[in-house]
Protein backbone atom coordinates (compact mmCIF):
# COMPACT_ATOMS: atom_id res chain seq x y z
CA UNK A 1 0.00 0.00 0.00
CA UNK A 2 2.45 2.32 0.99
CA UNK A 3 5.00 2.38 -2.50
CA UNK A 4 1.39 3.05 -4.39
CA UNK A 5 0.64 5.99 -2.20
CA UNK A 6 3.71 7.58 -3.00
CA UNK A 7 4.09 6.61 -6.27
CA UNK A 8 0.62 8.48 -6.81
CA UNK A 9 1.50 11.47 -4.99
CA UNK A 10 4.36 11.82 -7.11
CA UNK A 11 2.52 11.41 -10.41
CA UNK A 12 0.01 13.85 -9.13
CA UNK A 13 -2.56 10.94 -9.12
CA UNK A 14 -5.49 11.69 -6.80
CA UNK A 15 -5.11 8.41 -3.83
CA UNK A 16 -8.06 7.75 -2.27
CA UNK A 17 -8.04 5.05 1.13
CA UNK A 18 -11.17 2.87 1.73
CA UNK A 19 -10.92 1.34 4.94
CA UNK A 20 -12.69 -1.57 5.89
CA UNK A 21 -12.50 -1.89 9.42
CA UNK A 22 -14.00 0.53 11.93
CA UNK A 23 -13.61 4.23 12.34
CA UNK A 24 -12.32 3.70 15.77
CA UNK A 25 -9.87 1.28 14.62
CA UNK A 26 -8.12 3.78 11.95
CA UNK A 27 -8.15 6.19 15.02
CA UNK A 28 -5.80 3.93 17.28
CA UNK A 29 -3.48 3.54 14.32
CA UNK A 30 -3.69 7.03 13.72
CA UNK A 31 -2.38 7.17 17.01
CA UNK A 32 -0.07 5.14 18.17
CA UNK A 33 3.10 7.77 18.99
CA UNK A 34 0.62 9.29 21.56
CA UNK A 35 -0.22 5.95 22.74
CA UNK A 36 3.70 4.98 22.95
CA UNK A 37 4.61 8.17 24.82
CA UNK A 38 2.28 7.96 26.95
CA UNK A 39 3.34 4.61 28.11
CA UNK A 40 0.83 2.51 27.11
CA UNK A 41 2.49 0.17 24.60
CA UNK A 42 6.46 0.19 23.29
CA UNK A 43 7.47 1.21 20.58
CA UNK A 44 7.29 -2.76 19.46
CA UNK A 45 3.68 -3.13 19.96
CA UNK A 46 3.56 -4.87 23.44
CA UNK A 47 1.57 -3.55 26.31
CA UNK A 48 3.26 -1.44 28.98
CA UNK A 49 0.51 -1.23 31.51
CA UNK A 50 -2.21 -3.70 31.71
CA UNK A 51 -5.39 -1.23 31.61
CA UNK A 52 -8.47 0.07 29.70
CA UNK A 53 -8.59 3.36 27.61
CA UNK A 54 -10.35 5.53 25.78
CA UNK A 55 -9.21 7.51 23.18
CA UNK A 56 -12.05 10.18 23.00
CA UNK A 57 -15.59 10.46 24.66
CA UNK A 58 -17.65 8.52 22.74
CA UNK A 59 -15.54 6.40 21.44
CA UNK A 60 -15.44 2.15 22.79
CA UNK A 61 -13.05 1.30 25.81
CA UNK A 62 -10.76 -1.14 24.95
CA UNK A 63 -7.38 -2.97 26.60
CA UNK A 64 -3.84 -2.68 26.45
CA UNK A 65 -3.86 -6.43 25.55
CA UNK A 66 -6.38 -6.03 23.12
CA UNK A 67 -4.57 -3.77 20.62
CA UNK A 68 -6.20 -3.96 16.72
CA UNK A 69 -2.41 -5.43 16.00
CA UNK A 70 -2.71 -8.50 18.54
CA UNK A 71 -3.80 -11.27 18.81
CA UNK A 72 -6.05 -13.50 21.56
CA UNK A 73 -3.45 -12.99 23.79
CA UNK A 74 -2.06 -10.20 23.80
CA UNK A 75 0.59 -10.93 21.61
CA UNK A 76 1.47 -8.71 18.05
CA UNK A 77 0.89 -10.51 15.20
CA UNK A 78 3.44 -10.36 12.53
CA UNK A 79 5.97 -9.29 14.44
CA UNK A 80 7.76 -6.98 13.40
CA UNK A 81 6.78 -6.13 10.03
CA UNK A 82 3.01 -5.89 10.72
CA UNK A 83 3.18 -3.02 13.92
CA UNK A 84 6.37 -0.90 11.41
CA UNK A 85 3.40 -0.82 8.82
CA UNK A 86 1.10 0.62 11.96
CA UNK A 87 3.66 2.89 13.18
CA UNK A 88 3.58 4.68 9.13
CA UNK A 89 -0.57 4.77 9.68
CA UNK A 90 -0.02 8.43 9.57
CA UNK A 91 2.33 9.18 7.14
CA UNK A 92 0.32 6.84 4.78
CA UNK A 93 -3.07 8.92 6.01
CA UNK A 94 -1.45 11.89 4.74
CA UNK A 95 -1.02 10.79 1.32
CA UNK A 96 -4.77 9.89 1.02
CA UNK A 97 -7.17 12.70 -0.77
CA UNK A 98 -9.64 11.07 1.30
CA UNK A 99 -10.35 8.50 3.26
CA UNK A 100 -13.64 6.34 3.32
CA UNK A 101 -15.01 3.53 5.44
CA UNK A 102 -17.87 0.66 5.86
CA UNK A 103 -19.54 3.00 8.64
CA UNK A 104 -22.21 5.50 9.55
CA UNK A 105 -22.34 8.49 11.41
CA UNK A 106 -24.20 7.41 14.32
CA UNK A 107 -22.26 4.73 14.49
CA UNK A 108 -19.42 6.28 15.95
CA UNK A 109 -19.97 9.39 16.80
CA UNK A 110 -16.80 9.86 18.76
CA UNK A 111 -14.62 8.47 16.26
CA UNK A 112 -15.65 10.75 13.42
CA UNK A 113 -15.94 13.88 16.03
CA UNK A 114 -12.11 12.86 16.59
CA UNK A 115 -11.40 12.96 12.55
CA UNK A 116 -14.01 14.35 10.76
CA UNK A 117 -12.60 14.31 7.09
CA UNK A 118 -13.36 10.38 7.09
CA UNK A 119 -15.85 10.17 5.10
CA UNK A 120 -18.55 7.12 6.31
CA UNK A 121 -20.53 5.95 3.32
CA UNK A 122 -21.80 2.61 4.89
CA UNK A 123 -23.30 0.07 5.79
CA UNK A 124 -22.01 -1.16 2.50
CA UNK A 125 -23.91 -3.82 0.91
CA UNK A 126 -24.55 -5.76 -3.10
CA UNK A 127 -28.51 -4.40 -3.76
CA UNK A 128 -31.21 -3.80 -1.73
CA UNK A 129 -32.67 -7.41 -2.79
CA UNK A 130 -29.79 -9.76 -2.25
CA UNK A 131 -29.62 -10.84 -5.44
CA UNK A 132 -26.55 -9.97 -7.14
CA UNK A 133 -23.46 -11.69 -7.01
CA UNK A 134 -20.54 -10.58 -4.07
CA UNK A 135 -17.52 -12.32 -3.52
CA UNK A 136 -17.45 -15.36 -1.38
CA UNK A 137 -14.12 -16.68 0.17
CA UNK A 138 -15.96 -20.42 0.03
CA UNK A 139 -18.61 -21.83 -1.99
CA UNK A 140 -21.86 -20.85 -0.69
CA UNK A 141 -24.64 -23.96 0.60
CA UNK A 142 -27.50 -23.23 -1.29
CA UNK A 143 -29.50 -25.05 1.40
CA UNK A 144 -28.99 -22.20 3.78
CA UNK A 145 -31.87 -20.14 2.95
CA UNK A 146 -34.33 -23.07 1.76
CA UNK A 147 -33.80 -24.20 5.75
CA UNK A 148 -34.46 -20.82 7.21
CA UNK A 149 -37.31 -20.63 5.36
CA UNK A 150 -39.03 -23.70 7.32
CA UNK A 151 -38.33 -22.17 10.66
CA UNK A 152 -40.06 -19.46 12.40
CA UNK A 153 -39.63 -16.29 13.00
CA UNK A 154 -36.78 -15.08 15.21
CA UNK A 155 -35.96 -18.70 16.59
CA UNK A 156 -32.59 -19.23 14.61
CA UNK A 157 -29.52 -19.04 16.13
CA UNK A 158 -26.34 -17.88 13.51
CA UNK A 159 -22.92 -18.89 13.91
CA UNK A 160 -19.83 -17.77 11.87
CA UNK A 161 -16.58 -17.04 12.62
CA UNK A 162 -15.38 -15.43 9.19
CA UNK A 163 -12.62 -16.34 7.43
CA UNK A 164 -9.48 -16.57 9.84
CA UNK A 165 -10.37 -17.74 13.12
CA UNK A 166 -9.35 -21.31 13.99
CA UNK A 167 -10.70 -23.75 17.23
CA UNK A 168 -8.96 -26.55 18.69
CA UNK A 169 -10.87 -29.25 18.84
CA UNK A 170 -12.21 -29.11 22.94
CA UNK A 171 -13.20 -25.31 22.37
CA UNK A 172 -14.72 -26.98 19.03
CA UNK A 173 -16.80 -29.69 21.12
CA UNK A 174 -18.27 -27.08 23.65
CA UNK A 175 -19.12 -24.93 21.18
CA UNK A 176 -21.02 -27.54 19.57
CA UNK A 177 -22.25 -29.15 22.73
CA UNK A 178 -23.78 -25.46 24.05
CA UNK A 179 -25.69 -25.30 20.50
CA UNK A 180 -27.05 -28.83 21.96
CA UNK A 181 -27.25 -27.75 25.29
CA UNK A 182 -29.41 -24.77 23.97
CA UNK A 183 -31.95 -26.56 22.34
CA UNK A 184 -32.51 -24.01 19.65
CA UNK A 185 -32.52 -24.18 15.81
CA UNK A 186 -29.33 -23.16 14.64
CA UNK A 187 -26.91 -22.55 11.54
CA UNK A 188 -23.53 -22.75 12.08
CA UNK A 189 -20.60 -22.11 9.80
CA UNK A 190 -18.06 -24.13 9.94
CA UNK A 191 -15.33 -23.94 7.41
CA UNK A 192 -12.85 -27.00 6.33
CA UNK A 193 -10.15 -25.35 8.27
CA UNK A 194 -12.03 -24.69 11.41
CA UNK A 195 -10.57 -27.10 13.34
CA UNK A 196 -7.66 -28.98 12.62
CA UNK A 197 -7.50 -32.01 14.39
CA UNK A 198 -11.33 -32.55 15.29
CA UNK A 199 -12.70 -36.57 15.58
CA UNK A 200 -14.54 -36.85 12.35
CA UNK A 201 -16.48 -39.71 14.24
CA UNK A 202 -17.06 -37.24 16.89
CA UNK A 203 -18.60 -34.60 14.08
CA UNK A 204 -20.42 -37.29 12.53
CA UNK A 205 -22.07 -38.29 15.58
CA UNK A 206 -23.04 -34.79 16.48
CA UNK A 207 -24.42 -33.93 13.31
CA UNK A 208 -26.80 -37.13 13.49
CA UNK A 209 -27.72 -36.00 17.51
CA UNK A 210 -28.88 -32.25 16.01
CA UNK A 211 -30.07 -33.21 12.60
CA UNK A 212 -33.43 -31.87 13.92
CA UNK A 213 -32.85 -28.68 15.47
CA UNK A 214 -29.77 -27.59 13.43
CA UNK A 215 -27.89 -27.35 9.95
CA UNK A 216 -23.87 -26.87 9.61
CA UNK A 217 -22.73 -25.99 6.43
CA UNK A 218 -19.21 -24.81 5.43
CA UNK A 219 -20.30 -21.41 3.69
CA UNK A 220 -23.40 -19.25 3.06
CA UNK A 221 -24.64 -16.03 2.13
CA UNK A 222 -24.46 -14.48 5.25
CA UNK A 223 -26.26 -11.02 3.82
CA UNK A 224 -29.07 -13.38 3.21
CA UNK A 225 -28.98 -15.00 6.10
CA UNK A 226 -28.59 -12.50 8.83
CA UNK A 227 -31.56 -10.42 6.67
CA UNK A 228 -34.02 -13.61 7.18
CA UNK A 229 -36.92 -13.57 9.45
CA UNK A 230 -36.05 -16.41 11.21
CA UNK A 231 -32.58 -15.33 12.82
CA UNK A 232 -32.58 -14.44 16.13
CA UNK A 233 -29.15 -13.99 17.10
CA UNK A 234 -25.65 -13.58 15.87
CA UNK A 235 -22.93 -15.69 17.83
CA UNK A 236 -20.14 -13.53 15.63
CA UNK A 237 -16.50 -13.15 16.26
CA UNK A 238 -17.13 -9.51 15.70
CA UNK A 239 -15.37 -8.92 11.85
CA UNK A 240 -16.35 -5.57 10.77
CA UNK A 241 -17.85 -6.33 7.89
CA UNK A 242 -19.54 -8.99 9.80
CA UNK A 243 -20.85 -6.48 12.29
CA UNK A 244 -21.49 -3.90 9.82
CA UNK A 245 -24.35 -6.29 8.27
CA UNK A 246 -25.91 -7.73 11.58
CA UNK A 247 -26.79 -3.83 12.36
CA UNK A 248 -27.73 -3.42 9.25
CA UNK A 249 -30.48 -5.94 9.90
CA UNK A 250 -31.14 -5.27 12.97
CA UNK A 251 -29.74 -8.73 14.40
CA UNK A 252 -28.55 -8.63 18.33
CA UNK A 253 -25.35 -10.49 19.00
CA UNK A 254 -23.42 -12.36 21.09
CA UNK A 255 -19.72 -11.57 20.79
CA UNK A 256 -16.72 -14.35 20.45
CA UNK A 257 -13.69 -12.23 19.36
CA UNK A 258 -10.61 -13.91 17.88
CA UNK A 259 -8.36 -11.66 17.57
CA UNK A 260 -6.95 -7.77 16.43
CA UNK A 261 -9.88 -5.50 15.81
CA UNK A 262 -12.62 -7.72 16.95
CA UNK A 263 -12.39 -6.85 20.35
CA UNK A 264 -12.72 -3.55 19.96
CA UNK A 265 -16.05 -4.21 17.50
CA UNK A 266 -16.98 -6.39 20.38
CA UNK A 267 -16.89 -2.99 23.05
CA UNK A 268 -18.80 -1.22 20.49
CA UNK A 269 -21.71 -3.73 20.95
CA UNK A 270 -21.62 -4.67 24.09
CA UNK A 271 -20.70 -0.55 25.62
CA UNK A 272 -21.53 1.23 23.19
CA UNK A 273 -24.68 0.29 20.92
CA UNK A 274 -25.64 -2.40 23.73
CA UNK A 275 -27.24 -4.39 20.88
CA UNK A 276 -25.97 -7.88 22.20
CA UNK A 277 -23.46 -9.27 25.01
CA UNK A 278 -19.94 -11.43 24.86
CA UNK A 279 -19.18 -14.79 26.04
CA UNK A 280 -16.48 -15.20 29.14
CA UNK A 281 -13.82 -17.43 29.00
CA UNK A 282 -12.87 -19.17 31.91
CA UNK A 283 -9.43 -19.10 33.11
CA UNK A 284 -8.22 -21.72 31.06
CA UNK A 285 -9.37 -19.64 27.78
CA UNK A 286 -12.43 -22.35 27.04
CA UNK A 287 -15.48 -20.52 26.72
CA UNK A 288 -17.92 -23.72 28.02
CA UNK A 289 -21.04 -25.12 26.90
CA UNK A 290 -23.00 -23.87 29.79
CA UNK A 291 -21.62 -20.28 29.19
CA UNK A 292 -22.59 -20.27 25.33
CA UNK A 293 -25.93 -21.85 26.57
CA UNK A 294 -26.74 -18.79 29.20
CA UNK A 295 -25.60 -15.84 26.94
CA UNK A 296 -27.55 -17.21 23.86
CA UNK A 297 -30.86 -16.77 26.13
CA UNK A 298 -30.10 -14.24 27.63
CA UNK A 299 -29.48 -12.42 24.76
CA UNK A 300 -32.32 -14.02 22.89
CA UNK A 301 -34.72 -13.14 25.82
CA UNK A 302 -33.73 -9.77 26.21
CA UNK A 303 -36.36 -7.21 25.23
CA UNK A 304 -34.20 -3.73 25.60
CA UNK A 305 -31.13 -5.43 23.24
CA UNK A 306 -33.44 -6.27 21.09
CA UNK A 307 -35.44 -2.83 20.49
CA UNK A 308 -31.58 -1.47 20.86
CA UNK A 309 -31.12 -3.36 17.75
CA UNK A 310 -34.04 -2.31 15.74
CA UNK A 311 -33.68 1.32 16.61
CA UNK A 312 -29.78 0.80 15.37
CA UNK A 313 -31.05 -0.76 11.88
CA UNK A 314 -33.29 1.91 11.10
CA UNK A 315 -30.88 5.08 11.64
CA UNK A 316 -28.32 2.93 9.35
CA UNK A 317 -30.75 2.39 6.85
CA UNK A 318 -31.75 5.95 6.72
CA UNK A 319 -27.77 6.48 5.96
CA UNK A 320 -28.10 4.86 2.70
CA UNK A 321 -31.29 6.51 1.30
CA UNK A 322 -31.69 9.77 -0.11
CA UNK A 323 -30.72 12.61 1.78
CA UNK A 324 -29.20 10.29 3.88
CA UNK A 325 -26.00 10.91 5.88
CA UNK A 326 -23.81 7.87 3.78
CA UNK A 327 -25.11 9.10 0.73
CA UNK A 328 -24.35 12.59 0.94
CA UNK A 329 -20.50 11.54 2.15
CA UNK A 330 -20.20 9.44 -1.32
CA UNK A 331 -21.58 12.42 -3.66
CA UNK A 332 -18.64 14.50 -1.29
CA UNK A 333 -16.31 11.44 -1.97
CA UNK A 334 -16.95 11.79 -6.21
CA UNK A 335 -16.96 15.44 -6.01
CA UNK A 336 -13.53 15.18 -4.24
CA UNK A 337 -11.96 12.55 -6.82
CA UNK A 338 -13.38 15.02 -9.49
CA UNK A 339 -11.87 18.51 -8.46
CA UNK A 340 -9.13 19.57 -10.40
CA UNK A 341 -5.83 20.10 -8.86
CA UNK A 342 -4.90 23.43 -7.73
Amino acid sequence: MSPCFEVARKLSIRVASFWTASAACLAIMLNVSKLIEEGLINDKGWAERDETFQLAPGMPALQTSRMPWMDGTGTPVGQPALFELVARFVKLNSLARVVVCNSFDEAEVGAFKLYPDILPVGPLFADRELKKPVGHFLPEDERCVKWLDARPDQSVVYVAFGSMAIFDPRQFEELAEGLELAGRPFLWVVRPDFTPGLSKAWLAEFRQRVAGTGIIVSWCSQQQVLAHRAVACFVSHCGWNSTMEGVRNGVPFLCWPYFCDQFLDRSYVTSVWRTGLAVSPGADGIVTKEELRSKVEKVRGDGDIKERARLLMDVSRRCIRGSGSSCENFSKFVTLLSERER
